[in-house]
């Protein structure tokens, strides 16, 4: 789909430009989550037993951590990593909590998050057919964009 600019009633189209690392992408995500999802930040790379998540958040709102994942290409499959790193996260509350509390001013406690509203977003420039329709549920915990 193509993008346009308005500039004096005339349409300009805007010049794609890809990213080439998904690095770019990450820390373009990371220094806008706030815009982009209203979400606060709380970490980049978090480890936790031998997962990596590229981006930690934490949904003010809903009271619930957000992960984000970052992807160049498009043979993987989400549904696998999204409930993997649900399960990691709902096995090892504290180190989320840890982490939370220790890059930010606030304390937060275990009973203070709905661990049932946490969520992972797969960030990509292209979800092929089978992706599109694996996160097609109601309520699944799993957004593409």
């Amino acid at each position: 789909m193509e993008i346009y600019n308005i500039k004096k009633g005339n349409l300009e189209l805007i010049k794609k430009n890809p990213f080439k690392l998904e690095k770019e992408i990450q820390s373009l995500v990371e220094d806008n989550v706030s815009n982009l999802f209203d979400l606060e930040f709380v970490s980049t790379e978090f480890s936790i037993g031998e997962y990596r998540l590229d981006t930690l958040c934490y949904d003010i709102e809903n009271n619930c951590f957000v992960i984000i994942e970052y992807k160049k290409g498009n043979s993987y499959s989400v549904v696998d990593q999204g409930y993997s790193y649900l399960s990691v996260m709902l096995n090892n509350k504290a180190e989320f909590i840890l982490e939370y509390n220790e890059s930010n001013k606030k304390q937060l406690k275990r009973d203070d998050v709905d661990w049932s509203q946490s969520r992972v977003i797969f960030i990509s420039q292209s979800f092929n057919s089978y992706q599109k329709n694996s996160v097609n549920f109601k309520d699944i915990p799993f957004e593409l964009w």
